[in-house]
C-alpha cells in the first residue's frame, strides 16, 4: 500500500511516502531559505508528499540558529525558490509553522526572553552555535498578549501561500509553543488559557484554517514523547480530547510522531503507539513518523492505524528514498556530523542509486 495514491485533503499524492520535516540549520543567519535548501528538496521531490522544516512564525518563534522563517519578504522570497524547483520536479509540500516558545534562548531573540504559556523554565538547555547553554524562564504570555501570537500564525499563513506552498502544517509537537499550552507540564495558568489547554492550540489553527481552508491544513503533535522537556501527567487524556476538538474542523491530516523517536520507555504499556491508540479517535487521514522501515510501513498503512508513513533521518541520506523502498535498494548511511549547519555536505550530497556502481 505504500505506493498507491492517496487523496488528503485537497491533495493528491502519488504514493504515501512522507518526508518529515527536518531541522538542518541551513538558512542565511536572518533565516532566509537559499538556493541549496531549494535543491535540497527538489531532490526529494519524488515523495508523496514533503513537509518542509520547521520555520518560525515571528522573530520572536525562533528556536535555533540558522532556522529559516515565513514572515519576512525576504523569506518569503527564498521560499518560492524551493517550491517551485520542488513543482518542477513533480513534487508537492507543505511549510510546518513553528514557534519555539520557550525552547529557545536571549542570544537567538535580540536580548528578549522566550515566551511560553507559563514561567516554568526548562529542564534541557538548548543548542546554540558556542554550545549548548539553559534557557532562562520564559515570559508568560498575558492575556493581552495571546491575540497578537494568534496573529502571527495568520500572517505566516499567509506568507506560506505567498511563497507558494500547497499547504501547512502547525507543529504542535516536540515541546515546542503549541505544545506547551496543551500540556500541564508547562501550563500553569488558572486563565482561561489554563482552564482550557485546548484553547491556544484551537486558535492558532482556526486562524490558519481561515487563511488556507481545512483541507490544506494539518497538525503535528507527538503525544506521548518527552523531547524539550515537552510531556504531559495524562497525554491520552489531553490528546483524546485535542482531537475530539480538532474533529470538526476537518483538517486534511493528523501528523503523530511514536513515543520511541523522543522517549518514552519499552516498558510504558500507554505509550506502546500513538498511532493504534488515538486513531481510533480521528476522523480524517492519519500520518505516523518514528523508526519506520518498509515491513512496518505496509503493516500500520494495512490495519488502518496510518494513511501514510513520514521517514525522517533515512530521508536525509536516501535522496531517492521512494525508489529504494519500492525496489529493495539498500539505504545509504547517514552522518550525524553533518545533520545541523554546514552547506552542501551531508546536504545535497548524498547519491541516487547505483551511485556511479556498473
Amino acid at each position: 500500500m505504500l505506493f498507491t495514491p492517496l487523496r488528503l485533503g485537497a491533495l493528491t499524492l502519488p504514493n504515501r511516502v512522507v518526508m518529515a520535516p527536518l531541522t538542518r540549520q541551513r538558512a542565511s543567519p536572518e533565516g532566509v531559505p537559499t538556493a541549496t535548501m531549494a535543491l535540497h528538496y527538489a531532490q526529494r521531490a519524488s515523495a508523496g508528499l514533503i513537509i518542509a522544516e520547521a520555520s518560525h512564525i515571528s522573530a520572536r518563534g525562533r528556536g535555533y540558529a540558522g532556522t529559516p522563517g515565513c514572515h519576512t519578504a525576504e523569506q518569503v522570497a527564498g521560499w518560492r525558490l524551493v517550491t517551485d524547483a520542488v513543482h518542477a520536479a513533480g513534487g508537492r509540500i507543505l511549510l510546518q509553522l513553528w514557534h519555539a516558545g520557550r525552547r529557545s534562548h536571549p542570544s537567538l531573540l535580540g536580548g528578549q526572553l522566550p515566551v511560553s504559556a507559563s514561567a516554568v523554565q526548562p529542564a534541557l538547555p538548548v543548542r546554540l552555535p558556542d554550545g549548548p547553554q539553559q534557557p532562562p524562564v520564559p515570559h508568560a504570555l498575558t492575556l493581552e498578549e495571546i491575540p497578537g501570537m494568534i496573529e502571527e500564525y495568520r500572517i505566516a499563513a499567509i506568507a506560506a501561500q505567498d511563497a507558494g506552498f500547497d499547504g501547512v502544517e502547525l507543529h504542535g509537537a516536540n515541546g515546542y509553543l503549541i505544545e506547551q499550552f496543551l500540556t500541564d507540564k508547562a501550563n500553569r495558568r488558572t486563565d482561561a488559557y489554563g482552564g482550557d489547554r485546548l484553547r491556544f492550540m484551537l486558535e492558532a489553527v482556526a486562524a490558519v484554517v481561515g487563511i488556507w481552508g481545512a483541507d490544506r491544513v494539518g497538525i503535528r503533535f507527538s503525544p506521548f514523547g518527552y523531547a524539550n522537556d515537552g510531556g504531559d501527567s495524562d497525554p491520552l487524556a489531553t490528546y483524546s480530547r485535542a482531537i475530539a476538538a480538532l474533529n470538526p474542523m476537518g483538517l486534511a491530516f493528523l501528523h503523530l510522531i511514536e513515543p520511541w523517536v523522543s522517549g518514552a520507555t519499552d516498558g510504558d504499556a500507554d505509550a506502546a503507539s500513538a498511532a493504534a491508540r488515538l486513531r481510533p479517535l480521528w476522523n480524517g487521514s492519519a500520518i505516523v513518523a518514528g523508526g519506520f522501515d518498509r515491513a512496518k510501513a505496509d503493516a500500520v498503512l494495512a490495519d488502518g492505524t496510518a494513511d501514510a508513513v513520514a521517514f525522517g533521518r533515512m530521508y536525509i541520506s536516501n535522496p531517492d528514498l521512494v525508489e529504494r523502498l519500492r525496489d529493495g535498494i539498500p539505504f545509504a548511511r547517514y552522518d550525524r556530523s553533518t545533520f545541523y549547519g554546514g552547506g552542501a555536505e551531508g546536504y545535497t550530497d548524498y547519491p541516487i542509486y547505483p551511485c556511479g556502481s556498473e
